[in-house]
């Protein structure tokens, strides 16, 4: 991101993608100085303000995150924490649960979500092309379980003669794998710094065209975990048929661990997710190489399928539906566009080479397993996979078929918690955009999206039990979100090409035009063909989630707007704050000794004062709180945390384009978070002078109706549990009335 200095003061430029303090136009630039002026003639000099503090700000940094190195397993770092520290000195913010249920539940939550992460910061670590490929490429490596069958599940209601059309189909799915696995090394050479479909839609079609890609999107994340669940469990069922009437519990079970293993934030070691997605593509060519050999003993001589009943004529329709049902088998393919930052340099050259290999082992598997199917005449059956009759027929009930079920197993349940990664990020996105509650941007105790987690395992379960757990009555919802998704990112790719034109642009815009037609065509095909069947769902939940996202953004526009810099309404602190304020050092001539941290004051008199507002941006609210503060008359410090460095110098500038009326200090955080960092420093504060009462004055955005409550923040009440163990600390809230 650019640093932009003009006549707005230093580090005003706009905000990047991460930011989370707003960029000011001219007219709001404008305002805050004219409201800067108007402080100036009734505040006291910000000379005046800081020689009453009675503490020091400067409490030191957290380190940057060029400097915090990963540790060998896991993506967690403890971080020293700021201000100094007596030996064996420990501040808990885990707010004290009160009562035997409190305390059970809390011990419950400790046992399963682990103690919180107060010191911990967040490392993003770079993935050769040998582990990036197992852990990228799960899902779509792992869609050649269901896809193949989910294909002949739809012809073989013909009968012989609809299965006759299996090797045509899976051709032409073939060749769809082919192009938009191509349409994506070009996306990846377009944003090296990540292309999801949401993020390419939004740049090149507008708004809308980005919000519906995200609908299909979030979709397919929700359905990829119920999808790969059935089939796992269906994968258990088929080598223990005792388990088969138990479908639901094991499958609810499964997300249930997923949502506690995700809540904890702990990645597991890289070597442990690759083995599983590694053991599968070993399993899946094993088994395509036995079962080539024993046809090549026959002359590849295909054996006929059993006898079939026939619902329905071979048709038009019923080849379209097959090919959609088959083409599941490409989800996932676009996790290496989204994920090219993780990779090590040089990124995107790594990711292109990792995404041609992951598209070259899908369609080696997916071609060899339909080969296979079409040889052995093994047909769909219930109680038991296509897969896993393919292994019974090669290895009979050895040990082979153990590991090929094993695999299989291990590798769809991993691919289902790939999902836990993507759906909460692409909301964090949202929620950025002002397109989802706030709150999804939120890291919780173990520095995990915890509410989008909570989100996904909700809605995956909910959706898992409404189909009773079978793979064949999920997968006609599946393809619509994939493949909304990939059309709406391949349009948005054209277009980009169109409009930058550099070398090799018409290749580059040729590759993604077949890549979005063929999309659009499974999509259209799956919509139509599939829509009685289940399809309605997809569409319908699309639907409903470009109403809420364009409400709730309508809804955040609104709230921007009542929250303008308007000089004549700006509240402002009365003119008496012009006296004397407390000299520094006079707070504490009392009550400094080893017993200065009591609460043992008994007169107005002996409680010494300081301020700190929290305060996030320089709107309506934030100038509320400072007015409020201001008006005590008692010392004051205003805190920012900033998530970069280039926010720290934007919002710096802005408070010099205001006046720097009021003692300010900048915290920048590792965290990607704001609520731990600014817990630290305040105790920090504490610590450094426990008997001050510090009192933390946060503004509070309050709406008209209930519904809009939600997406606000609840600063004050986090704050509030995490420090009510300190002594001496309050917290008041400032509240600014919505009229939306």
């Amino acid at each position: 991101m650019s640093d932009t200095r003009d006549d707005r003061g230093a580090g005003t430029g706009p905000p990047g993608p991460a930011a989370q303090l707003p960029g000011l136009g001219d007219e709001q630039v404008r305002a805050l100085r004219r409201v800067g002026r108007e402080w100036g003639r009734v505040s006291a000099a910000p000379e005046v303000w800081r020689a009453a503090l009675p503490v020091d700000p400067d409490l030191g940094r957290f380190p940057p995150p060029a400097e915090i190195k990963p540790p060998r397993f896991g993506r967690l770092v403890p971080i020293s924490p700021l201000g100094p520290r007596s030996a064996g000195e420990r501040v808990d913010t885990e707010e004290p649960p009160t009562g035997r249920s409190a305390r059970a539940g809390a011990l419950v939550r400790r046992l399963v979500l682990g103690a919180a992460l107060r010191s911990s910061a967040v490392v993003t670590e770079r993935m050769r092309k040998l582990l990036a490929l197992p852990v990228l490429s799960a899902d779509a490596l792992s869609s050649v379980a269901y896809g193949p069958e989910a294909l002949l599940a739809v012809l073989v209601l013909a009968g012989t003669a609809g299965l006759a059309y299996s090797l045509p189909v899976s051709g032409a799915i073939v060749f769809l794998m082919l192009a938009v696995g191509l349409s994506y090394r070009q996306t990846i050479r377009a944003y090296p710094h990540g292309g999801g479909s949401y993020i390419v839609a939004s740049d090149n079609l507008g708004r809308v065209p980005g919000l519906v890609a995200a609908a299909g999107l979030m979709t397919d994340y929700v359905l990829t975990v119920a999808v790969s669940i059935a089939s796992g469990v269906a994968a258990i069922t088929s080598a223990v048929p005792s388990l088969a009437g138990q479908t639901v519990p094991i499958g609810v079970g499964v997300i249930v661990l997923l949502l506690a293993g995700n809540l904890r934030g702990i990645r597991q070691a890289g070597a442990l997710f690759a083995a599983p997605t590694y053991a599968f593509v070993a399993a899946m060519l094993t088994l395509i190489a036995y079962g080539l050999v024993d046809a090549a003993g026959r002359g590849f001589e295909a054996r006929p399928a059993p006898p079939l009943g026939v619902t329905e004529s071979v048709g038009v329709l019923l080849v379209m539906r097959a090919f959609s049902s088959g083409a599941t088998a490409m989800t996932g393919i676009e996790a290496i566009s989204n994920a090219v930052p993780a990779f090590k340099p040089v990124e995107w050259r790594n990711a292109r080479t990792t995404l041609t290999w992951m598209v070259g082992l899908l369609i080696v598997m997916f071609t060899g397993i339909s080969l296979l199917i079409h040889l052995t005449g093994v047909v769909p059956g219930s109680g038991e996979t296509v897969l896993s009759r393919l292994a019974h027929l090669e290895f009979g009930d050895g040990w082979m078929y153990v590991f090929v079920q094993t695999a299989t197993a291990a590798v769809l349940l991993l691919a289902a918690n790939t999902s836990y990664n993507d759906f909460p990020r692409v909301l964090s996105l949202l929620a950025r955009d002002d397109c989802a509650p706030r709150v999804f941007m939120r890291l919780g105790d173990r520095l995990a999206y915890s509410n989008g987690i909570l989100l996904l395992s909700l809605a995956a379960a909910l959706v898992f039990v409404a189909f009773d757990g079978l793979t064949a009555s999920l997968i006609p919802l599946y393809a619509v979100g994939v493949f909304l998704a990939f059309t709406l990112s391949q349009a948005g790719m054209v277009v980009h090409w169109w409009r930058l034109r550099n070398r090799h642009w018409r290749k580059s815009l040729a590759f993604n035009a077949v890549g979005g037609a063929l999309s659009a065509l499974v999509f259209l095909t799956a919509g139509i063909s599939k829509f009685t069947s289940g399809a309605w769902v997809a569409i319908v939940a699309v639907g409903l989630f470009l109403l809420v996202t364009t409400r709730i953004r309508r809804h955040y526009r609104a709230a921007r707007d009542a929250l303008r810099l308007h000089p004549h309404t700006v509240e402002l602190p009365a003119r008496t704050a012009r006296g004397p304020l407390p000299a520094r050092g006079s707070a504490l001539t009392e009550g400094s000794g080893a017993d200065g941290g009591g609460e043992d004051e008994e007169i107005p008199e002996e409680i010494r004062h300081l301020s700190v507002v929290a305060i996030a941006t320089l709107d309506l609210a934030g100038m509320r709180a400072l007015a409020y503060a201001a008006s005590l008359q008692q010392p004051v410090l205003v805190v920012h945390i900033s998530l970069t460095e280039d926010e720290a110098r934007r919002f710096r500038g802005y408070w010099s384009l205001w006046g720097d009326h009021l003692p300010l200090e900048i915290v920048i955080s590792p965290y990607r978070a704001v609520v731990a960092p600014l817990v630290h420093y305040l105790e920090a504060l504490h610590r450094q002078h426990p008997e001050l009462t510090l009192t933390v004055i946060v503004p509070e955005i309050v709406t008209r109706r209930r519904r809009h409550r939600f997406l606000h923040s609840r600063t004050a009440t986090r704050l509030r549990r995490a420090l009510r163990p300190l002594p001496k600390i309050v917290i008041t809230t400032v509240p600014f009335h919505l009229p939306v």
